[in-house]
């Protein structure tokens, strides 16, 4: 896939998800949509991680965790 394609995919993705745990509160599928969004790399793909900048690597992991941080919540708010 081209790197263009891969940042609507990304955007596109990741707005789902927010738009799935603030509007409709549910957070489970909020999760799997923005980790969803991890797999379509907005970055150049072809790019070895430890050759990618520091910002690259920030917003990826910072990703990672707002996806584990809102399953995290769910599962939380579901355990009965």
């Amino acid at each position: 896939m081209k790197t263009p394609f891969n940042k609507f995919l990304y955007v596109g993705f990741l707005a789902l998800g927010l738009y799935q745990a603030l509007q409709h509160k549910d957070y489970i599928q909020a999760a799997s949509s923005m980790g969803i969004g991890l797999a379509f790399d907005p970055f150049n793909p072809d790019q070895k991680w430890n050759n990618r900048p520091t910002w690259q690597k920030a917003v990826l992991i910072t990703h990672l965790a707002l996806v584990a941080a809102t399953f995290g919540f769910g599962m939380g708010l579901n355990d009965k």
